[in-house]
């Protein structure tokens, strides 16, 4: 007989029923071991991203960049000497003139003011009045003559005294004054008189030749004050002229950077309309300085600094006076710098320092750093060329964080 099979053996079906009811029972726990591992994934530290340069050695300048204005060295004013009618004068701005030859202005005399039938009959009036009084003047005159000649005639003769012979003497000189004034008086009238009768008018001015005025220096006329003709009055300013290849150029700086910039500093002038600098080299820096309110309403104390250009006359044909020019002072210069950013440098109390790469963390580096041109710094200590260090640090930056070095793009 065959013997009965065991009646607790499982089937097939049951058994697989229970091994997923054991895989439910690990669900949970494999669900939260995973929340874990994420959160612990989620706040573990990873390394700050940031820019990086490396410190090199090269050319590093100090300077002083402001705006400037072009200015002609010598610029000379031609006035009026005499007042009179000017001429029309031909000359526009720009025109070309040489020294003692191109005649810039002529001035020709005042015609004389016409009288009207009453101003006329006055100084004919006044006229005959000095004729009366040079009439009586000459007879008192020649009567005191006679007298005097009488009286010298008695005091020879010791008739008279000497006091009366010295009073016939008094009224002979009184009565010559008095006839030579008249006489003055006369021709005076006769004069006026004579500017306003008929075809005598050419006659008086004759002698009062027209003015010519002629360009006291070579160059170009750059203004013309009066152009058209009218009366103009003496020293009245008509032309201005002066030779544009002969420039300077005018930089208003603080006073504080005025007081650091050396006479015969180079200057590096850009932004004129040229696509090559212009050099120059300061000339001076004015010893008084004035008050000038920026854009933003703040009082700056400025002071002119003054520059000539070396630049040939041929390189800059079209620069003119008063053209803006951007200025580039170069007060201190070093071939071979050890140079780096200025955004990698901060203070740290009282030093400088920076924030070097070392092995994928950031490295505390105190440096001493020495001249700055605003976008480099010198760097006298602390760092070596060829040293990678970091950029505008963050506050995430601190001493032996993780970095990673991130590329920027060219602009």
């Amino acid at each position: 007989m065959n013997p009965s099979p065991p009646e607790n053996r499982t089937s097939p079906a049951a058994r697989r029923n229970s091994t997923k009811q054991r895989a439910r029972r690990w669900l949970p726990y494999l669900g939260g071991l995973l929340l874990v591992a994420l959160i612990v994934a989620g706040l573990w530290p990873k390394p700050v991203p940031v820019e990086t340069a490396v410190a090199t050695r090269g050319l590093l300048r100090a300077t002083v960049n402001e705006e400037g204005k072009t200015r002609i060295k010598h610029r000379y004013v031609v006035a009026a000497p005499v007042t009179g009618q000017l001429r029309r004068i031909p000359f526009k701005a720009g025109a070309e003139v040489t020294a003692g030859e191109t005649v810039v202005a002529v001035i020709d005399p005042l015609s004389p003011t016409l009288l009207d039938a009453r101003s006329r009959t006055t100084l004919e009036a006044k006229r005959d009045s000095a004729v009366a009084n040079l009439e009586k003047a000459r007879s008192a005159h020649a009567f005191s003559v006679n007298e005097l000649r009488r009286y010298e005639k008695l005091y020879g003769e010791k008739t008279i005294s000497t006091q009366e012979r010295e009073a016939a003497q008094l009224r002979e000189a009184s009565a010559a004054r008095e006839e030579a004034a008249a006489e003055s008086a006369w021709r005076q009238t006769e004069a006026e008189l004579t500017e306003f009768t008929t075809g005598a008018a050419g006659e008086t001015n004759g002698v009062c030749a027209a003015r010519e005025l002629k360009a006291p220096c070579s160059g170009r006329v750059l203004r013309v004050f009066e152009e058209n003709a009218r009366v103009v009055a003496a020293g009245t300013p008509l032309v201005e002229i002066g030779d544009p290849t002969e420039l300077e150029v005018v930089v208003e700086v603080l006073s504080r950077d005025g007081a650091a910039i050396p006479t015969g500093a180079k200057v590096e002038f850009e932004q004129w309309g040229g696509s090559e600098p212009l050099i120059g080299r300061v000339r001076l820096v004015e010893p008084a300085a004035f008050t000038k309110v920026s854009a933003l309403g703040v009082e700056e104390q400025r002071v002119n600094a003054v520059a000539d250009l070396i630049t040939p006359p041929e390189q800059r044909n079209n620069l003119g006076d008063s053209f803006r020019v951007e200025a580039k002072i170069i007060v201190w210069e070093a071939d071979d710098a050890l140079k780096v950013p200025a955004g990698a440098l901060f203070r740290q109390g009282q030093e400088w320092a920076a924030f070097i790469l070392a092995d994928g963390r950031a490295k505390l580096q105190l440096v001493k750093v020495g001249r700055s041109s605003g976008t480099e710094a010198q760097v006298l200590s602390g760092l070596d060329p060829g040293t990678t260090v970091i950029l505008y640090p963050s506050s995430r930056v601190h001493d032996g964080q993780k970095v990673t070095p991130i590329l920027i793009s060219p602009r």
